[in-house]
């Protein structure tokens, strides 16, 4: 999924105003009536729930409203440039860039449907000779040029609207367990990194709903950038509740648990801050579980699933739509 986008963008150019006389019949003479210049085109970003990552804007650099047109005769003004919209997905984030100084402004975050905002404004369009007539001036050749439209370099960064995120090492189970308790559809396989990009899956869990993120499997030195967990980190910035998975199969839970803890905090001390709950996965491959990490299991009381045979993925649930109401009645 492409999450990041660096475009230009160019408003329209207001029309020019006309410079113009009335000629009729019978009126060899008439006085100045040259119209307006039509108003140039805005550029509006908007937030689309039917849009999904920034792909579109990759490939494409410049983004270019319409010009408005010139005026014209009979007082008659141009035709206005039409809006350029572009539509982004909910949760992202819109930037300035200043390439003189590198400086990065933040607009706006676009987290509502429908949300926007006029990025770039459709220049003025220019008045036409009939204004400047006068009681000396009664065939005025003044006019003005329409204005140029707004310019921006703009940076579009996508961070995926959830409520819960799940976290861990590759393999740990979170791609299966998503599809287990979503519609969601992941890759799954038996291997490290099997999720490539984020995936997000909408949890309907008695009579309560929550959107639940699922990122690639996080290494050790992930928030240096190692491994592919690193550039999707950010996508869990607007969550409210970490569930953290760990392979009832490791020969080291309390490492495995260990190093994605160090990761959050290296990255996002706010993150890292963020209410956990501690599942151990796939104990169906390890039906002695209990006995042989009695000492992990009284340090960190974590629940124990597997999304393979669905045993214990209620408590699961619960235990997520109870942490997130009392998140939410705070």
């Amino acid at each position: 999924m492409i999450d990041e986008a660096i475009v230009r963008l160019k408003a329209g150019r207001g029309g020019d105003g006309a410079v113009t006389f009335r000629r009729e019949k019978f009126v060899p003479f008439g006085g100045p009536d040259g119209g307006d210049g039509g108003r140039g085109g805005s550029i509006i970003i908007k937030a689309n729930p039917s849009t999904h990552g920034l792909a579109s804007y990759r490939g494409q650099k410049l983004f270019k409203a319409e010009a408005g047109e010139s005026g014209s005769g009979t007082r008659s003004s141009g035709k206005s440039g039409s809006d350029l919209i572009l539509s982004v997905p909910l949760g992202t984030e819109v930037k300035q860039l200043f390439q003189e100084t590198g400086q990065v402004l933040n607009i706006i975050d676009l987290i509502n449907e429908d949300q926007q905002i006029v990025i770039c404004q459709g220049g003025h369009g220019g008045k036409g000779n009939w204004h400047f007539r006068s009681s000396t001036n009664q065939a005025p050749r003044e006019h003005t040029l329409g204005t140029p439209g707004e310019e921006r370099i703009i940076k579009l960064e996508l961070k995926l609207l959830a409520e819960v995120g799940l976290v861990g090492l590759p393999n740990a189970g979170k791609s299966t367990l998503l599809s287990v308790i979503s519609q969601a559809r992941p890759k799954i396989g038996d291997y490290p990194f099997t999720t490539l990009e984020p995936q997000l899956g909408q949890v309907d869990w008695q009579g309560d709903s929550f959107v639940v993120a699922d990122v690639p499997g996080l290494i050790q030195g992930a928030s240096q950038g190692k491994g592919l967990g690193h550039q999707f980190l950010k996508h869990l910035s607007r969550v409210k509740l970490l569930v953290h998975l760990i392979d009832a199969t490791s020969n080291d839970l309390t490492n495995d648990y260990q190093i994605i803890r160090d990761e959050l905090n290296a990255y996002s001390p706010e993150l890292a801050s963020c209410p956990e709950i501690l599942v151990i996965t796939k104990i169906d491959l390890l039906p002695e579980f209990a006995e042989l990490q009695a000492e992990f299991i009284q340090k960190y009381q974590p629940l124990a699933i597997s999304a393979a045979t669905h045993a214990g993925v209620d408590q699961l649930l619960t235990k997520i739509a109870a942490r997130l109401e009392e998140h939410r009645t705070e």
